[in-house]
């Protein structure tokens, strides 16, 4: 899958709040948490959905739906977790994951500290959450290990991508 860039005016308009150095850390903070809702309902457009019936107040209606039961958002900490508490306001059934790196300063690779994942990860669509891409090698680690925990097609979500961390993520995960 090609890069996107949301470039919704909103998102813009959000996003040059978010990059002033006056912007507080809470207001940053929700800055983050608002973009990446607005991301996550671009990103989520080509989850298929199926036919489905309910019982209105009145009557039958028939109605469509995700068809995907099964969502995962997996945070790389700490920045993360505040992409995740956006996205969990339009799909709070979502379970999170959560992969915990650094950076070696004398290798600069990413290390891995941490690691949770929901049980069934591999049956899930699955979103790992980096808002602070910059050389992307965390991002192509956290993916890597989702590869390899059995998720067919993880989707990066990013904020504020430095243009090598998105060439390094694409060289490494051409079809992500």
């Amino acid at each position: 899958m090609p890069v996107t860039v949301v470039d919704h005016p909103l998102v813009q308009h959000k996003l040059s709040i978010l990059r002033d150095r006056d912007t507080s850390v809470r207001e940053f903070r929700a800055l983050c948490a608002e973009i990446s809702m607005l991301m996550a309902f671009d990103a989520m457009r080509s989850l298929p959905l199926e036919d489905a019936v309910v019982e209105t107040p009145v009557a039958s209606a028939r109605v469509r739906r995700l068809a995907v039961k099964k969502l995962a958002l997996v945070a790389i900490l700490r920045a993360g977790l505040v992409m995740a508490d956006g996205i969990l306001t339009l799909v709070p059934a979502a379970r999170v994951g959560h992969v915990g790196m650094y950076r070696d300063e004398t290798t600069l690779e990413p290390v891995r500290y941490f690691l949770k994942l929901p049980s069934d990860i591999e049956d899930r669509e699955v979103f790992v959450l980096d808002p602070m891409l910059a050389t992307g090698g965390s991002a192509v680690a956290a993916l890597d290990l989702l590869l390899e925990h059995g998720v067919r097609l993880p989707r990066l979500l990013c904020i504020l991508a430095a243009p090598e961390g998105v060439a390094r993520v694409q060289a490494a995960h051409p079809d992500v």
